[in-house]
């Protein structure tokens, strides 16, 4: 692979100042690619006339207050268990209080935060994690020092305080890939190809940290050589645990059990277990392959060319030609779960949650004590999932909870309209009876250990799930990326990104449940399950915001808070709860298609503020805001930023966060004449320490000042 591009199949198809390197090493070129999902599902056109009246068809009252609900900010020190919390009622208010900032221009180059509010990088990539760990120096990579240094594009983020202190707890962040053009001198890259791959393989996976922090309101820095650090990359063996743990779909001369895989990859966002065990999703793993041309590596986007990665001449399980790795890609796709307080234990992979192109998977503990998983797959016109656990979360049992992921039902979602079709005309106009709304199913693929989609075993459904939803007739979707239950109401809200082929010829059009054509600012969908049961088979929806910036987009919608009052928000992406119950959104594709920086937002869901946006922060030139942690009542939220100056080289950058170094002649030790994506705690000045300067192993320079 040429690491200095003179091509790139996404120019010319991206808009603004969305750059094609983002789409070329992110996920392959997707929107460039033949769609995967072909399947003639009907989508519930043939009812949504009738407009069935949701509260009829489910005899939904008012959410109850009795619902057991875990969110990840129960978790406990390292041992330790949380335990369900019982809901009260509505959390009200919040504590992080801000001043929202104005849109950020996209070629601004550096964190912009509210008034009042500074920031610091925690950790950068290439930051050395052990005692034995080289300083990061970009002139003398190597797989091995990369194995040891914090990894390449952050994001899932959890920040895990210990119970106990709270002055100590671990940091886990993915890294979902690597961008070589950025990451090596082109010189170097060219005389050192095969040891290039291999430390791009190294700088995937997840990285636990260590951190600490003087008081309980001081800004973390984190800890070289902490006893819990550990890398997990494209080469460490994962378990693999459910129904397909040893099916012939698996095995590989490798592996001819088909229960142990090297590597994790394109690890997207993830999920804090009940538990305080951390899941992440693995989302674009077809571009790392060299297929066959099956029609079941067809459905998940897999090309018979070589790869631009060029990884199937490193390590031949990447070529599926290979004898013996035809099913090395079956591999890849699932949840995979890591405990961040043991770095001695094997992490897995759950196949009973089905494989696809993960964004993630959150938890939610349900009132019979089964354990529910949300999981959106991350393309267009492809579909939402839950998982129920066969056995029941016991308090202050860690070791038996850890097992819960690897048995239970597997279903996936399937929605009808409240109003009738005639009123979507692809223009995103609120229907007549004023809202968008309706009524969902969970449908079954795979209930008490049987298959239930005819014609399939149950491997198979696990092993090709998106044959299987596509077979049981669920709804597409544009792009289902995080699903997150609420900890306080139990709502369950999912980010659609955006979809730019809905309506183009040959697909599908505008719905009730996505009711714009060339969909590119995404919407947010508000779920309910009825009797706020997380294990129930019906739920009601609406659509709690259609994005985009109201200033110069009319099909906006905000829950009817008026448009004139919000923070213009496009391509939602990863969802975060505060401690209130409030929503926040991060975004990924804003340059692109408002002109605009991505962001986190706040967004109110209750009373006379349902649907107001505010804008929080905006990160670099190029970057995508990921992982969302809000500790509002710690006056400090995380984001990790990906990608920063995307679209630059390595001799060229386009952005230099978070070292801001002026030039390759002035690098000191440690540092980069260039962009690093990073791990970022804003918080509020005043707590901690609130001047501008450098972080833990001069780990980035605070500027909270920044609002242009």
């Amino acid at each position: 692979m040429n690491p200095i591009r003179t091509l790139l199949p996404m120019l010319g198809h991206t808009r603004g100042g969305r750059s094609a390197a983002t789409c070329h090493f992110k996920c392959g070129d997707a929107c460039v690619k033949p769609e995967c999902n072909t399947s003639g599902n009907s989508y519930f056109k043939d009812i949504a006339d009738q407009a069935l009246s949701r509260r009829n068809v489910l005899g939904l009252g008012a959410v109850g207050v009795s619902a057991l609900v875990i969110g990840p900010q129960l978790l406990g020190a390292p041992g330790a268990v949380a335990a369900p919390l019982v809901e009260t009622g509505l959390g009200k208010g919040g504590h992080l209080k801000f001043e929202a900032i104005d849109p950020v221009s996209r070629s601004v180059d550096n964190m912009s935060v509210p008034e009042g509010y500074d920031w610091h990088a925690i950790i950068r990539w290439g930051d050395p994690l052990f005692k034995s760990s080289p300083e990061f120096d970009a002139m003398k990579q190597s797989a091995k020092a990369q194995d040891l240094q914090f990894g390449y594009n952050c994001d899932y983020l959890d920040i895990i305080a210990d119970k106990y202190s709270g002055r100590t707890g671990v940091l886990v962040a993915n890294h979902e890939y690597s961008n070589e053009d950025m990451m090596f001198d082109a010189q170097w890259f060219a005389e050192n190809t095969d040891e290039a791959r291999r430390i791009a393989m190294s700088s995937h996976g997840l990285s636990v940290v260590e951190i600490k922090r003087k008081k309980n309101d001081k800004r973390w820095t984190y800890v070289v050589g902490g006893e819990r650090n550990r890398r997990i990359t494209a080469s460490t063996p994962f378990a693999v645990t459910g129904p397909a743990a040893g099916s012939d779909l698996l095995k590989t001369v490798a592996d001819p059990t088909g229960k142990l895989v090297l590597g994790t990859l394109n690890n997207c966002a993830g999920g804090t277990t009940p538990w305080g065990t951390v899941l992440s999703g693995e989302e674009n793993f077809d571009q790392y392959f060299q297929g066959r041309g099956t029609a079941e590596e067809t459905r998940y986007g897999l090309g018979t060319g070589a790869t631009d990665r060029g990884w199937e001449l490193t390590d031949p399980r990447f070529g599926l030609n290979n004898a013996g790795y035809e099913n090395e890609a079956n591999r890849f796709g699932w949840i995979v779960e890591i405990d961040p307080q043991n770095p001695t234990s094997t992490p897995v992979k759950h196949t009973s949650l089905g494989r696809f192109k993960h964004e993630g998977a959150t938890v939610r503990i349900a009132k019979n004590g089964k354990a529910v998983a949300y999981s959106g797959d991350d393309s267009r016109f492809e579909y939402i999932y839950k998982f129920v656990s066969k056995n029941t979360y016991r308090k202050n049992d860690r070791q038996h909870n850890m097992s819960l992921l690897n048995e239970g039902d597997l279903y996936v979602a399937k929605f009808a309209g409240n109003s009738p079709v005639s009123e979507f005309d692809g223009s995103g106009q609120v229907p007549t009876d004023g809202a968008f709304d309706g009524t969902g199913q969970w449908i079954p693929l795979v209930r008490n250990g049987e298959s239930m989609v005819e014609g399939m075993s149950v491997d198979e459904v696990l092993v090709y799930t998106r044959l299987a939803a596509d077979k049981a007739g669920a709804t597409k979707m544009d792009r289902p990326e995080d699903v997150e239950p609420s900890p306080v109401s139990g709502k369950v809200y999912v980010a659609l990104t955006n979809n730019t082929d809905r309506g183009k010829a040959g697909k599908e059009g505008a719905t009730e449940q996505n009711p714009r054509i060339a969909n590119r600012d995404g919407h947010v969908l508000e779920m309910t399950e009825a009797g706020n049961d997380a294990t129930s088979t019906r739920f009601t929806w609406n659509i709690l915001l259609v994005a985009g910036d109201p200033r110069v987009n009319s099909s906006t919608y905000f829950s009817g808070y008026p448009t004139d009052k919000v923070s213009p928000i496009s391509c939602p992406d990863n969802l975060a709860f505060d401690s209130a119950g409030n929503l926040w959104i991060s975004t990924d594709g804003a340059p692109g298609v408002i002109g605009l920086s991505d962001a986190l937002h706040k967004v109110s869901l209750h009373g006379k503020d349902r649907g107001r946006v505010e804008q929080f922060l905006a990160v670099p030139t190029g970057a995508e805001t990921c992982g969302p942690v809000v500790h509002d009542k710690d006056n400090s939220v995380f984001v990790s930023v990906q990608h920063p100056g995307e679209g630059g080289s390595f001799a060229q950058p386009t952005s230099l966060f978070p070292d801001f170094i002026n030039s390759a002649d002035s690098v000191g030790k440690g540092q980069f004449y260039g962009p690093r994506p990073s791990v970022v705690q804003v918080f509020k000045q005043g707590n901690g320490n609130g001047n501008n300067g450098n972080g833990n192993n001069g780990n980035g320079n605070g500027n909270g000042n920044n609002k242009d």
